[in-house]
């Protein structure tokens, strides 16, 4: 429902494009983490088969990245909040890029050798790439609160869905690339350069950050009639990166009503996206007697579909608000769209033709990235600055832990059932779910993070 109650007090032209330089810079961070840490799936069948590891093997191999990732997640939005943009989310980046470099030195590891304690006993080389995945889980959390937090600084408010759609859509690009990039790899350098390749793609990009980021306020390379444009519709004094950080004590987080509702999306919807990473490849694989290379392209396509919706209904916010729609009735109506789009994925399993499989399941995935670019942004309308990138890090952990029980339920019902039905209904579900509580939590979103 369009209203007059949305200001117009950005200035109408931009006077300069430099900050979609810096989205840019946050599209390949958020491209490198996804290559990193979808790597290893990718390599599944050769590191089991090199390293005579079973499924409960690489189960404990994934799971020790989720819930180190969780908690990441949930301490990177806090350290980011204290350190800031500038300094904070290049330091991540280095930790994560190295930690990514270090599964190649199982590679030095003895195959045969088995590690014992008690009745627990897991191969040398499994637990050593459990201890990088960990490492892995706990570095990389600190990307997305960061990327939000630096859209929160770096955009207008009617702007920032666009560009987190934009960023967030290095998701998908990384995920592609993973597939047809990584085989390639293994073939010509082997799996431990492999991950030395991949993880020392980082460091090209802190070069990147380095010449190029500063906070909008002391950006030389920003015009400025530009930082007025951003600067107009900051409802709040920007916070620079030389001054004293400030954060908001967890108690008091949680007596915003924004907050139960972003935490409860969290545990409902976000784990949905772990599902399509982890196993949707085996759902295709089984499904359509596929083999590894046509699973690997099939997959590239999901992620491609994905990517285009995190931009689609970034977008789409975008022009609302250019309409004149309220921030309520824009990020609503954003939401209720894509919690709609993913209904039919319950017809997943039932399809015969597996192009239309994916197409289904990809419309979902596009839906989530069009989901998650309009939620993390519900999260910068709500929250004041100084809170936005613990509130991320906070509902990334809670999606993340939740994210390790349903892949450890997963596996159970699998086990049980021999069918992905049941997880495609729950999938179905989830989203409209999430946005009833955001509903009741927060019938109406307010036109300024202050008047929350």
């Amino acid at each position: 429902m369009p209203s007059n109650a949305n200001p117009a007090t950005a200035p109408a032209r931009a006077g300069g494009n430099f900050r979609w330089v810096i989205c840019t810079l946050l599209f390949f961070s958020v491209a490198l983490n996804y290559i990193d840490r979808n790597i290893i799936g990718i390599l599944k069948p050769h590191l089991s088969e090199k390293l005579g590891w079973d499924e409960n093997d690489y189960g404990t191999i994934t799971a020790g990245f989720s819930f180190a990732y969780a908690f990441g997640y949930l301490v990177g939005g806090r350290l980011i909040q204290r350190f800031g943009i500038r300094y904070g989310l290049p330091a991540f980046v280095l930790l994560w890029s190295l930690a990514a470099m270090a599964h190649g030195l199982c590679g030095f590891i003895p195959v045969e050798s088995v590690f014992r304690m008690g009745t627990f006993a897991i191969p040398a080389t499994a637990l050593g790439f459990l201890c990088a995945r960990i490492a892995l889980g706990l570095t990389e959390g600190g990307n997305f609160p960061g990327a939000i937090k630096a859209v929160a600084e770096w955009f207008p408010q009617k702007e920032r869905a666009f560009a987190t759609g934009l960023f967030n859509a290095g998701t998908n690009v990384g995920a592609v690339i993973c597939p047809i990039g990584v085989p390639w790899l293994l073939g010509h350098v082997g799996w431990e350069s492999t991950f030395y390749i991949t993880g020392g793609l980082g460091f090209i990009w802190l070069i990147a950050w380095w010449f190029l980021y500063e906070s909008p306020e002391k950006s030389k390379r920003l015009s400025e009639s530009e930082r007025a444009y951003i600067q107009g519709e900051q409802s709040a004094t920007p916070v620079l990166d030389g001054a004293k950080k400030e954060t908001m004590p967890w108690g008091r987080l949680l007596r915003y009503r924004a907050v139960w509702a972003y935490i409860i999306a969290g545990i409902f919807a976000g784990p949905v996206w772990s599902f399509y990473q982890f196993f949707l490849p085996d759902f295709l694989y089984k499904r359509y007697d596929l083999q590894l290379q046509e699973t690997g392209i099939w997959t590239g396509v999901f992620y491609a579909l994905a990517a285009v919706g995190g931009v689609f209904f970034g977008w789409l916010a975008g022009k609302l608000f250019e309409r004149g729609w309220t921030t309520n009735a824009t990020r609503k109506i954003a939401l209720l769209i894509c919690a709609v789009s993913v209904v039919p994925v319950f017809f997943a399993p039932y399809v015969s033709a597996i192009w239309l499989t994916v197409l289904i399941v990809g419309i979902a995935g596009s839906a989530h990235q069009g989901w998650s670019a309009n939620l993390f942004s519900f999260v910068s309308d709500t929250m004041p600055k100084k809170a936005i990138s613990t509130v991320v890090g906070l509902g990334g952990f809670v999606t993340y832990f939740t994210s390790g029980v349903v892949s450890k339920a997963t596996g159970w019902i699998l086990q049980e059932t021999g069918s992905y039905v049941y997880v495609f209904v729950w999938a179905s579900l989830m989203y409209v779910l999430s946005l009833v509580a955001i509903q009741l939590l927060v019938p109406r979103i307010p036109q300024s993070p202050e008047e929350a």
